[in-house]
């Protein structure tokens, strides 16, 4: 071999080990300026943002780098680093002091540093296994313009846990493509003790600590290539372990231990019977989900969805009349004057009510083989309500324990109805709209109804602007209107400019 050609062997074998090293790391970085009225950010410009604005005024700084798994290979690993810092304005929340029999008023604002993504994941084939903290949006529905999904909505921040499952869906042997299967489970610590420890009022309801999440999800789904496919399955999650804490009037009652040994996370896969007062193990809640979408020849899409909730037999039964989330989307095959729009509509007041019946209470009855239960969505006898740092896991539209500024950590307002519309779409080649509008109409709970009912009128514009002489640069600004006292009335604004990029090292 002479030289010339050893010289380009020693250059392709060069270049080669180049492209193999070349490392692509994702970045992000932005800032965010909001101001408003009021206690709490609107409606619109709170919901589905992963826990990120509550206060009405807020300065945040974002900053995060992240790895995808490469879904072309085998083998892969990916990791995220996602941290926030900033100021938010301070929200007066009632307290009882047992000391002196009074309510006083202390000032609560979200931390002004935390990680919100730390995690890192691998993927054989067609599974993938995550451990730490990474958002979790909406399996089914369009989270841009969806009102949340009712059991992991990417509402609240997200709880660092174990999670294992498909990477997407796979087709299901000797179907031939025609059904395909995506499942995923995943075991979880809430880390959000001191946020309820320094919201609660202590005096009335408990305080629940060191409780543990699961969340387990198994759908079916047509050959989406088709005119027409449907996906339906079911989505649960629980909450279990820890501990409460509960007071009367101000007086501490007693404190119950819930178990968490590896028999009691084989039963919140499983749910059974724990053979006492508890009927089952752990705090369970769900979602029987379906969707069906049909593509026309021009490539416009329409689909119909629902999500019908349970938290017992009743609601897997579909006993509970029309709860759930009724919807209809429309999505364009090309970005126009509008690209998607959602319509849809949320009823969550046939749940069971607080009166239980028992045959063994009343031996002359004709009924033999039925006890009734009580339906109370998202809340629970001896466990914190279905929130993280007091924000909604499952949908926003059930005001949650954040607003409540009497310290009560209930959600007080389950027995709703609303609808709720969302519209988007491109006015040029750069700039991005989304318009959010909804109602809400509150009586309380099964158990609690309110004195009056509470409503909110919410609306929301939002426009992202993208100038094409600035690669990865954009500026999005967004303005909202609430009216009501679902909490209170407010209007404010929210700016975000944001640049991210690509570092190949």
């Amino acid at each position: 071999m002479n030289k010339r050609n050893v010289s380009l062997l020693l250059f392709a074998a060069t270049m080669a080990l180049t492209a193999r090293a070349e490392y692509p790391l994702s970045y992000e970085a932005s800032l965010s300026v909001g101001a408003g009225s009021g206690d709490f950010a609107p409606y619109y410009i709170s919901a589905l943002k992963g826990g990120r604005f509550s206060s009405s005024s807020n300065v945040r700084a974002e900053a995060s780098v992240w790895r995808e798994m490469e879904s072309d290979r085998r083998f892969s690993y990916g990791f995220g680093l996602d941290l926030i810092g900033g100021y938010a304005s301070s929200v007066d929340y009632g307290r009882y002091s047992a000391a002196d029999e009074a309510w006083h008023q202390h000032a609560m604002r979200p931390s002004s540093a935390w990680i919100q993504q730390l995690y890192g994941e691998v993927k054989y084939r067609s599974v993938f296994l995550t451990a730490g903290m990474k958002e979790h949006k909406s399996a089914l529905l369009n989270q841009n313009l969806t009102s949340g999904d009712l059991v992991e909505s990417g509402n609240a921040r997200p709880i660092p846990q174990v999670r294992a499952g498909f990477i997407d869906f796979q087709d299901i042997p000797f179907t031939n493509g025609w059904v395909q299967i995506q499942g995923e489970v995943a075991y979880g610590k809430m880390m959000d003790n001191d946020w309820w420890s320094d919201h609660y009022n202590y005096y009335n309801s408990f305080l629940g600590q060191d409780t543990w999440y699961n969340y387990k999800r198994c759908y079916f789904r047509t050959r989406p290539s088709e005119p027409l496919s449907v996906t339906v399955g079911m989505q649960a999650a629980g909450e279990f372990g820890g501990h409460a804490t509960f007071y009367n009037k101000g007086v501490y009652d007693r404190t119950l231990k819930h178990s968490s040994s590896l028999k009691t996370f084989l039963k919140m896969l499983i749910p059974r019977n724990d053979g006492g007062d508890g009927f089952y193990t752990g705090n369970h809640l769900g979602s029987w989900d379906f969707k069906a979408r049909y593509r026309l020849k021009s490539g416009h899409e329409l689909s119909g969805y629902f999500s019908w909730p349970f938290e017992d037999g009743s609601g897997i039964g579909k006993q509970n009349g029309w709860d759930g989330l009724w919807g209809i989307e429309y999505k364009a095959p090309v970005k126009g004057i509008v690209s998607g729009a959602v319509i849809e509509y949320l009823d969550f007041t046939n749940q069971s009510g607080p009166i239980h019946f028992n045959p063994n209470d009343f031996p002359d009855t004709t009924v033999a083989d039925h006890t009734s239960g009580a339906d109370d969505y998202y809340n629970n006898g001896t466990y914190n309500s279905y929130a993280y740092y007091g924000m909604s896991i499952g949908t926003p539209a059930l005001m949650a324990p954040i607003y409540n500024l009497d310290g009560y950590n209930r959600y007080v307002g389950n027995a709703m109805r609303g609808f709720h519309i969302g519209v988007e779409g491109s006015l040029s080649g750069s700039v991005d709209y989304r318009v959010k509008g909804g109602y809400r109409k509150a009586w309380g709970s099964g158990y609690i109804m309110l004195p009056d009912a509470i409503h909110l009128t919410s609306v929301m514009a939002e426009v992202t602007w993208r100038p094409a002489s600035v690669k990865g640069l954009t500026v999005n600004a967004s303005v909202g209107l609430d009216r009501g006292d679902m909490p209170a009335n407010a209007f404010g604004t929210l700016v975000t400019v944001k640049y991210d990029g690509l570092f190949k090292l």
